[in-house]
């Protein structure tokens, strides 16, 4: 018999989470042929430990340092042997339903390669859940107001989806991807270390002609960036580095060399209106975050920098 569904978790010294994502599953994916991949980064909270005996079942994937997201998916898909395959992040948690309403919709709709549900907070309210392709509009602009302004173009949480709806790209933290889209494809690109995998590989799955979907009532527990929330700077350089390298594969050299001095003025921009209020912490902050920032800009963006080195340092939002 072969297998439906492959599910596969990223996992970075989130023990608590990944454990907790790792149950969702177990106990969400009902009527299903289905097997679980983890792929450890280099963890030193003893999160492979845990999920061996805890899991047993699981194929666990063990990574001496943190080889960032994609290359450590695409090590999991190297040996995924589902029709479905499942990308869920270690802070992200099916709910009841979950699993049947986007295989369902995959099913139904075989032109689609990517499906996404609506991501929810732990109070119930709507995350966004859908991603516009980054453009010098949306990396320069405020992204809220142009989904109020444009919500054709720039759909999102403020407006209510009775039903699937085709998108640009979806956020990653769990999304079903067919099989065959991805042999046609390809796999992810390891050039992105953390952030815009998913977008880059929706962009190129639409490239194709292959959909990208969302469906409002497949909700998915998110519980926001959990790995990146040890460091945050390093996260926002990492974030930095994706965006430059989907506008150089996909916008282009001129459109790419106007974000950065785009971005570059903003942070500018940033570090002194901040500096006004230096006084009050959250602003002092928001400066160093600004001021590390634009110093990595005025370095040339050196690759050494960003959450490739960043070793493991505990934080409130994890679990013993």
């Amino acid at each position: 018999m072969g297998v439906d569904l492959s599910f596969i978790l990223v996992n970075w010294n989130t023990k608590g989470l990944v454990l907790e994502a790792l149950r969702s599953i177990y106990h969400t994916a009902h009527g299903y042929r289905f097997e679980v991949v983890v792929v450890d980064n280099g963890s030193e909270d003893g999160s492979p430990e845990a999920i061996k005996e805890t899991f047993p079942h699981v194929s666990l994937i063990l990574n001496e340092e943190n080889l960032g997201f994609a290359k450590a998916t695409n090590q999991a898909l190297a040996q995924a042997a589902g029709r479905y395959i499942f990308l869920l992040n270690s802070d992200a948690r099916l709910t009841e339903g979950a699993v049947q309403a986007l295989v369902n919709f995959m099913e139904d709709n075989p032109d689609v390669g990517i499906a996404g549900g609506q991501l929810v907070n732990e109070d119930g309210s709507k995350q966004n859940s859908i991603a516009p392709f980054p453009s010098l509009a949306t990396e320069l602009l405020n992204k809220r107001l142009l989904r109020i302004l444009f919500p054709r173009r720039y759909p999102g949480k403020e407006r209510s989806y009775p039903s699937p709806i085709d998108v640009g790209s979806l956020v990653g933290a769990c999304i079903v991807v067919r099989r065959q889209a991805i042999d046609e494809v390809g796999w992810l690109d390891e050039g992105y270390f953390f952030f815009m995998e998913e977008t880059d590989w929706c962009f190129r799955m639409r490239d194709k002609g292959w959909r990208v979907c969302f469906v409002p009532h497949a909700q998915i527990l998110h519980l926001q960036g959990a790995s990146v929330a040890m460091a945050k700077t390093e996260a926002k350089i990492e974030f930095c580095r994706s965006r430059y390298l989907f506008f150089a594969k996909h916008r282009g050299r001129v459109r790419t060399t106007l974000f950065k001095l785009g971005l570059m003025l903003r942070l500018l921009g940033e570090v002194l209106s901040n500096a006004l209020l230096l006084w009050r912490r959250r602003y002092r902050e928001r400066w160093k975050t600004s001021w590390r920032l634009l110093l990595w800009h005025f370095n040339s963006c050196p690759s050494h920098e960003g959450l490739r080195g960043v070793k493991y340092v505990k934080t409130a939002h994890q679990k013993n």
